[in-house]
């Protein structure tokens, strides 16, 4: 199974790409492809630069590799309760490819955070708006207080409930 995995920010250090990896590995014979939001940098989507300029090769690049994948899981930070600027500008210039960016793929959607609340409001919008971009979410899940909950040394979550969960959500995939 081809997963692509990738941490909805730009942070070179994201505790959501490390989420999203440690996930995309629990899936049983998974081909992981981990990307980086930071290769996908491009301008501020507008429709003039649309029209002037064409979709950069970038969100190209993004919505291929959805289209290439079997399953996709996506941590998201939060910025404000919100999306971040990186993850909400490519996905803007990936919609204009086609509104369904998902394309009808099975996505785990997930979201940590430092504190007690674990991104839950960007997690519930991702949710939320999903169908309308042809995201066929198989889970939601969200770890709260990561640094208590990760082992930077082992690469696991150690939060049992967190786990449970995840498990459930990976057997109906």
């Amino acid at each position: 199974m081809k997963v692509l995995a990738f941490g909805a920010t730009n942070s070179r250090h994201s505790i959501n790409k490390q989420l999203a990896h440690y996930v995309a590995k629990q899936i049983p014979n998974a081909d992981i492809s981990l990307l980086d939001l930071n290769d996908f940098e491009m301008p501020i989507y507008s429709e003039d630069r649309e029209n002037d300029q064409g979709i950069p090769a970038q969100a190209q690049a993004f919505f291929h590799a959805i289209g290439e994948a079997d399953l996709i899981v996506i941590a998201f930070a939060e910025h404000n309760g919100s999306y971040t600027a990186a993850y909400k500008n490519l996905f803007d210039w990936a919609s204009r490819i086609d509104g369904k960016v998902f394309q009808h793929k099975p996505v785990i959607m997930l979201a940590t955070s430092p504190g007690p609340s674990g991104a839950q409001s960007v997690l519930t919008s991702a949710q939320h708006s999903a169908p309308y971009f042809a995201a066929e979410v198989k889970g939601t899940v969200s770890l709260p207080s990561f640094h208590q909950h990760f082992d930077p040394t082992s690469g696991l979550v150690t939060d049992t409930e967190f786990n449970q969960r995840l498990d459930t959500i990976i057997s109906h995939l």
